[in-house]
Order: C-alpha cells, then structure tokens, then sequence
C-alpha cells in the first residue's frame, strides 16, 4: 500500500484535494439528474395556480390563494398536512413521539415531525444533549461485546478448523457479513414498506431504508402504513426498533470492514509518521495475537479489542 516516493506531507493535500473532487463531482451529477424535474415540476405548479386563478376568478384572487398555500406549506414543514381530514393525522400520540425521540437519539432526524411549542424545543434540545452521548455510548459498548462474536471468532474459527490463509478469511467474511446486512435490513425491509406503504415502489423502499439506517434521514420518504389506531401504533413501534436494531448492525459491519489489514493499510498511508520504528505495518492482523487466538478457539475469554500481534 505504501507509495514510494511520494512524501508523506503531500498524502494530506492528496487526501483533500480527492475529497473536494468528490464533493464537486457528486454536486454536478445532481445537477445534471435533478435540474430538469425540478424545472418541470416548477412548470406544472405555475399552470396549475394559473388554472386555478382563471377557473374561479370570481371567488378567488391570487393574494388569498398565496396566503393559503403559505399556511399550508408551514403547517406541512411541522408535520401537520393539509389533505383530507388533518383531524386523523396526529404525529404526538405516543407511538409516534418515542418513533421521534429514536430518530432524535440516532440522529437519523427524518424532519417530518418537529416540536411546536417553545417548551418542546427547550425539551428537544436538553434531552438530546444527554441522550446522544447515551445513545453512542451503549451502542460503543454493544459493539465491544458483540463484535469478537460476529467477527473475531467465525474467522479464528475457520482459519484454525480448515487452516485458510487468515487475511483471506477475514476478507471473505467481511464482505458475507455486509452481503447479510444488505439483505436482512435493507432489501428484505424494503419489500415490506414495499408492500404496506401504497404510494412507495421498491427503489423508493430501498432508498428510505438506506437513508435511515446511514442515518442521513432527509424526511422525504416517512412511512404511513395502516391508518388504523391498533395497526399504525404497531406499526411505528416496528419501524422503531428497526432502526435501532439495523443501525447497530450497520455499525458492527462498518467496524469489522476497518479491522481488515487492507483497509488499515490504505489509512496508514495518510496517518503520520510513526517516531519509533516498529514491527511491520502488514504484520497487523484483524485479530491481533497469538494469544487472542488460542483464547478465543479454546474458549476463554478474549481480552478487549487486540490488535497487534506480539512479536517474539
């Protein structure tokens, strides 16, 4: 991985000058992607307000239809819609509010719904200040726990039952396990809100899952299900623990991705310079030492997140 020749001072401005390309090149992709339909969408809104201007100008003027849509646009931004009968649409029965306080808590943040009172605010704030360091707290001691389970010891056992080269079994068992989690909790949900949510295609289901559980959460896509009391709070508590459960997944795949030597060796390549010298970079393993592993296949328990091999 190690590029001779460059000099390391320079692997930072490498390092920046790829990621505003990135950022450049993403921003003129959807340029290019969403120019056009939002121009188009534009076109539709202003013959439609035209139409509707002219087929009842004699009851309507364009000053009260503006002060209308303007109402409705703000009460759409506080979740409240103005089709149909609004009355049946609450977004602070129970179910709902703890839907909100999880996407508050894993910063998923959908926007659908927000606080409408200075009260609710003042709450929101304070109870986010301590309720996300709760949050990457327990998911930082899950991960602990969870991870020489899921990683270290399905490829410790592989390695020593049929003796594969131990790179190679990490290697293959990370990407198994992100095969597992696109399917579990992204393609396999996608084909139920695919199923329960009328007006979602399958892509539009992938997206929604994907959006949550990277917890980038535009809001955009929120599901409905059943408007049936019993149904819809059922509903909301499943999407709820989804959350939950898939981003703790997606976290454990993540973290076992990293702990691959090729992936540890394209970071060092930006890190600096150590001061002493060491044992070989590429010695580093995803399950460090040797007595981690005899540890792990024997039964006993291994000790906290090793990483480096002890040299003799």
């Amino acid at each position: 991985m190690e590029l001779r020749g460059v000099p390391r001072s320079w692997r930072y401005g490498l390092l920046l000058g790829a990621y505003l390309l990135f950022l450049l090149l993403g921003a003129a992709v959807l340029v290019a992607l969403e120019g056009p339909p939002e121009e188009a969408l534009r076109r539709e809104l202003r013959a439609a307000r035209a139409s509707l201007l002219t087929e009842h100008r004699a009851c309507l003027s364009a000053p009260q239809l503006e002060r209308l849509l303007e109402r409705l646009v703000a009460a759409g931004s506080y979740g409240v819609s103005g089709l149909g009968n609004v009355s049946g649409d609450e977004n602070w029965e129970f179910t709902s509010a703890l839907f909100f306080t999880a996407s508050v808590l894993t910063t998923t943040g959908y926007g659908h719904t927000v606080p409408l009172s200075d009260g609710g605010k003042i709450f929101c704030i304070l109870y986010s200040l301590l309720g996300i360091p709760m949050t990457l707290l327990l998911l930082a001691c899950l991960l602990q726990h969870l991870l020489p389970f899921v990683s270290y010891r399905p490829v410790l056992y592989i390695h020593t039952r049929w003796g594969f080269s131990l790179p190679h079994v990490a290697l293959a068992h990370a990407a198994g396990l992100g095969l597992a989690t696109l399917g579990l909790f992204i393609l396999i949900p996608a084909v139920c809100f695919w199923a329960l949510e009328d007006n979602w295609n399958f892509l539009e289901s992938v997206y929604f899952c994907f959006i949550s559980l990277s917890t980038i959460g535009l809001g955009d896509y929120v599901p409905k299900g059943s408007s049936q009391p019993p149904l819809h709070e059922l509903y909301e508590l499943s999407i709820t623990c989804y959350l939950l459960v898939g981003l703790l997944a997606m976290i454990l795949t993540l973290e076992t991705a990293y702990k691959l030597r090729e992936v540890r060796a394209f970071i060092r390549f930006f890190a600096p310079a150590r001061d002493t010298p060491g044992e070989d970079d590429d010695q580093v393993e995803i399950l460090g030492r040797d007595q981690f592993a005899l540890d792990t296949v024997s039964g006993a328990p291994p000790p906290d997140m090793p990483m480096e091999k002890e040299t003799t």
